[in-house]
């Protein structure tokens, strides 16, 4: 495999919790499968005040708790930790990037490494100006001789406004095709197979539209509440938390067109189009094709747990929605008059991110136990838990008579015993190591998908608490009944599929 050249990863909000949990580990787990670049350093930058090995011990800790067989004493984990360091400086004062610039330089020395330098913004959003501003000002976010590129986490905006005016100035400081905007979602295995799955197989392709799909649902739902993020969710939301970025890039990637070529521009003009089809409501049309909803008491596992008005930091009488569903239809030749299911939630019955293609019926009912309406004929890509594919059909039961019953072929990830799954941000930080990015975002995506959001969540503000579903922890909301038809739903197993 391709490796990338020899550089430095610089990652703001290195005190945080995702560098402990997840980057870290992950780039430990490169450098373990001789991925990273053959010359590389790795520096933390936050305002807590650490040491190199006060930093060194942390990330120790947060690798051996993500791999319980490794010991601290394993000659590779010190190798990879010796390449790791810490800078504690005040990163909202652009006037102290001058020091960073000098250690930045110091390393580079030191291991006589190229002006190669990624720069990863693993802080809170307030952050993603003031850092590329003070990168700017002391001289460090440019090259003559080398690259440099700046991954910025979600969200990228809270609506079309903030998300079009930090295009613009990430633009003013780096080159677009060098602004990575993250999407962990993108990184798992199953979900980059689906191109893999459409673009590669005869057999499913000349299917892959509005004559032979009757339907696709996308669901990501979580047992899970909102835990110690109440401030965040407040002002967030599961329309803008998970529909504008993780499932409607997910969709993306049911519904592109075949790219013209297998490159990152190729692909991500592509995902762009789909984005600029999608269907925007009228008012009426959002009161009956989107369901919003929020979480009272309930019952988790057998334990009690309490609503999210109850949750730390969130109002006694909030109209923050935990729940979403929406039907979302798309304007262009392929997809006109196939609707798209989405629905994820907070404190719902099951935790799973999965997708499901609908096909269409037969246009006769031959058997018994044969599906009408929508068809038992589903290709279902499981994202998580357990990432897998499953196809169901319909097969005669064995014995005298032609009764229908459906069957599943599966394939699961976890069957490949020789092959470790990898992390979504192992794939994602190699990518942007290599300069490939195509799993990431571009500006005319975001603002696309913003341009259908926005109008949502400005009918909601308008709308107040009318229209708000409550629904139990631990269970479904009704009001999805009325979103999918009675046609939609699978009559032979008798349950919503």
């Amino acid at each position: 495999m391709e490796k990338a050249d020899a550089q430095m990863l610089l990652i703001f909000g290195a005190s945080g919790d995702l560098t402990t949990r997840k980057l870290i580990p992950a780039l430990y787990e490169l450098y373990v499968r001789n991925l990273l670049p053959e010359n590389f350093v790795i520096l933390g930058a936050a305002r807590t005040v650490l040491t190199d090995n006060e930093f060194r011990r942390k990330q120790c800790d947060g690798i051996l708790t993500s791999q319980k067989e490794l010991s601290a004493k394993d000659a590779r984990l010190s190798l990879f930790l010796k390449r790791v360091y810490y800078m504690g400086f005040d990163t909202q004062n652009t006037d102290e990037y001058e020091t960073l610039k000098n250690r930045v330089e110091e390393l580079q020395n030191l291991y006589s490494l190229p002006d190669n330098i990624v720069f990863y913004m693993a802080t809170p959003p307030e952050m993603y100006e003031v850092i590329p501003l003070g990168l700017q000002k002391c001289g460090l976010a440019y090259t003559s001789d080398g690259f440099r590129r700046i991954v910025v986490e979600k969200p990228f905006g809270t609506d079309i406004k903030s998300a079009k005016h930090l295009t613009r100035l990430l633009e003013s400081i780096f080159d677009e095709h060098d602004i990575y905007r993250i999407d962990h979602y993108l990184g798992k295995e199953t979900v980059q197979n689906i191109l893999v799955l459409r673009f590669s197989n005869g057999i499913f392709e000349p299917l892959w539209n509005r004559n032979y799909i009757d339907h696709v649902e996308i669901v990501s739902s979580e047992t899970l509440g909102i835990g110690n993020r109440g401030g965040y969710y407040e002002s967030s939301g599961a329309l803008r938390d998970m529909v504008q970025n993780h499932l409607l890039q997910l969709m993306a990637f049911i519904a592109m067109e075949p790219p013209v070529a297998f490159d990152p521009e190729s692909i991500r003009d592509e995902i762009a189009k789909v984005f600029k089809s999608l269907h925007h409501y009228t008012p009426e049309e959002m009161q009956e094709q989107i369901v919003r909803g929020q979480y009272t008491a309930g019952t988790i596992a057998g334990e009690s747990v309490q609503g999210y008005r109850d949750e730390k930091n969130v109002s006694g009488d909030s109209v923050r929605e935990t729940y979403v569903a929406v039907k979302i239809e798309l304007d262009n030749w392929r997809w006109a008059g196939t609707p798209f299911y989405i629905y994820t939630g907070k404190r719902l019955s099951e935790k799973k991110t999965e997708i499901i293609i609908h096909f269409k019926s037969t246009p006769q009912q031959l058997f018994v136990g044969q599906c009408s309406g929508s068809s038992c004929n589903q290709l279902i890509i499981r994202v998580q838990p357990n990432e897998s594919i499953a196809l169901r059909f319909g097969l005669k039961i064995p014995g005298s008579g032609f009764e229908v019953r459906q069957v599943s072929m599966d394939f699961l990830y976890s069957s490949l015993s020789d092959k470790k799954l990898p992390d979504a941000y192992e794939r994602l930080l190699l990518d942007v190591m290599l300069g490939d990015s195509t799993l990431y975002s571009r500006a005319d995506a975001q603002e696309a998908s913003w341009n259908f959001i926005d109008p949502i969540i400005k009918n909601w503000v308008k709308r107040g608490k009318d229209g708000l579903a409550f629904y139990a922890s631990g269970s479904d909301p009704e009001e999805i009944d009325r979103l999918m038809p009675h046609d939609k739903k699978c009559n032979c197993c008798n349950e919503m599929m």
